[in-house]
């Protein structure tokens, strides 16, 4: 009876989490305006957003009235856009880089032409958001793989500057804060801790196992694609003022893929600072590592064609 109990609440959870409004997720977005050569706006032009990231590769819509157009919830990668209205040359923008919640501004003017001539367009990506007020800084996959401490969320953030775990107890020393109780909290120049939120996916899970600002479960870093970290500025949608960690889950594709990670420390690696005088004042030695373990497999893959799993994995550490 209790294995059916669990198995009905894990179905449940999985079909609301597949039925969350894509609204909520926070991702990032390519906006712009699109005119002819004459200044005029063009509504109806077809703009297309492909990129291998997206399980669909392509994504597109329509501009409005005013020309505008809006292309949501796009995943971290590498993306092209594309620029079609009968009548006009196509144009095709490439090299656009996406990560976090960044709003990438990518205006676009046609010219009349034939519909086959394609007009390509190389440019630097944009790195200053226009449209967003909120600072944000993106712990990326390199960094989740080569950073030589403990890879929780709240870890990742302090090593953001300004942003510090709560209380000097908590603080990492060589992935130390891996194992144990993975209830973290943060804090940006001073700001309380108590203020803090965490998201999965632009999902608030705080609190679900208190009332707390924390949340009892730890991520998974090989299922991790990057971590946004929002320091100042959020939103209205907010109602604290503290550090927002928003865990982004790598998405799946059409091939099958595996990760792992694993790191090991025992004591005849830790060095010793305890210099002959720190021991005439008393001072014996400093606290000693017994074994510190991290082993964090990962794998992923297509359920059918186009319908991806996304990468899963378990995470073991002890320390």
């Amino acid at each position: 009876m209790r294995a059916f109990a669990k198995l009905t609440r894990l179905v449940v959870l999985s079909f609301l989490l597949t039925v969350v409004p894509a609204q909520v997720y926070a991702q990032a977005t390519i906006a712009g305006v699109v005119k002819d050569t004459s200044g005029a706006i063009l509504p109806g032009v077809t703009v297309e957003a492909s990129s291998p990231a997206l399980i669909e590769k392509t994504r597109s819509v329509v501009t409005d009235g005013t020309g505008q157009f809006q292309i949501v919830n796009l995943v971290p990668g590498t993306y092209s856009v594309t620029f079609t209205l009968a009548g006009f040359n196509t144009v095709k923008r490439d090299g656009i880089v996406l990560s976090g919640t960044f709003t990438a501004k990518i205006d676009a003017d046609l010219r009349v032409g034939a519909l086959e001539e394609t007009i390509t367009v190389t440019g630097e990506t944009p790195i200053v958001d226009v449209q967003n007020t909120k600072r944000q800084r993106v712990i990326d996959r390199e960094i989740i793989d080569n950073i030589p401490t403990s890879r929780t969320a709240y870890e990742l953030a302090s090593l953001i500057p300004g942003v510090s775990r709560g209380g000097l107890t908590n603080q990492d020393v060589g992935g130390s804060s891996s194992s144990g109780n993975p209830i973290g909290s943060v804090g940006v120049h001073g700001s309380r801790t108590g203020d803090q939120i965490t998201l999965r996916n632009g999902v608030e899970t705080t609190g679900q196992a208190s009332t707390g600002f924390s949340t009892p479960v730890n991520i998974n870093p090989v299922a991790t694609q990057e971590v946004n970290v929002d320091t100042a500025s959020a939103g209205a949608e907010y109602t604290t003022g503290g550090v927002r960690i928003n865990v982004i889950p790598r998405e799946g594709g059409n091939t099958f893929t595996g990760a792992l990670f694993a790191s090991y420390a025992s004591p005849s690696w830790q060095a010793s600072n305890i210099t002959s005088a720190l021991q005439a004042r008393g001072l014996r030695e400093g606290d000693r590592l017994k074994n510190n373990v991290d082993f964090n497999p990962g794998f992923g893959g297509p359920l059918a064609v186009a319908r991806s799993i996304p990468p899963c994995g378990r995470a073991g550490s002890c320390a």
